[in-house]
């Protein structure tokens, strides 16, 4: 019995590569069909060209007055980790990546959205809108000079870009 079961199930199995491997035909038909795009942000996975060292970043955040420095990562475009501070307490902080400069996500912000999106159309972006501040941080949706899509990290005392990604 075994004999005969084999060779079938040999043929089986070789009928069913060759049918997965045959792609389905297709019809040009009017019926019209919908498209769906979605918009993911790029942000690089690594800092940017002249960006600093990870000791740079992490004695930026000692001169900053942290210490014990965990989780350290670069990610959304900026180095993120938690510190404790003077008084013990864990905070989290953003540390731009080309300018060493420590954003403590608990820290208010010396300007407003206004004020953002003013700093941004004089540096040259268009379109500016999403404004927005978190973690320290202020964030936004433009155009740059070229017309090309990309957000923003704004410092949130001068107004300076800190990390840009092509939307």
């Amino acid at each position: 019995m075994i004999k005969r079961t084999l060779p079938l199930l040999i043929g089986l199995a070789v009928c069913g590569l060759a049918a997965a491997q045959v792609t389905p035909a297709t019809s040009h038909s009017d019926a019209s069909t919908t498209q769906t795009t979605t918009t993911v942000t790029t942000w690089t996975a690594k800092p940017p060209e002249g960006a600093l060292s990870e000791k740079a970043i992490k004695t930026a955040i000692a001169n900053a007055g942290y210490k014990e420095v965990k989780g350290l990562e670069f990610k959304d475009g900026v180095w993120r980790s938690k510190a404790r501070g003077g008084n013990e307490k864990w905070v989290k902080l953003a540390v731009g990546p080309v300018n060493g400069t420590v954003y403590p996500a608990d820290a208010p912000s010396n300007l407003n959205k206004d004020e953002v999106t003013a700093k941004l159309a004089a540096a040259g972006y268009q379109n500016v809108k999403d404004v927005e501040f978190d973690k320290g941080l202020w964030s936004a949706d433009a155009k740059n000079p070229h017309g090309d899509d990309v957000d923003l990290l704004v410092d949130p005392n001068d107004g300076s870009v800190i990390a840009k990604s092509r939307d």
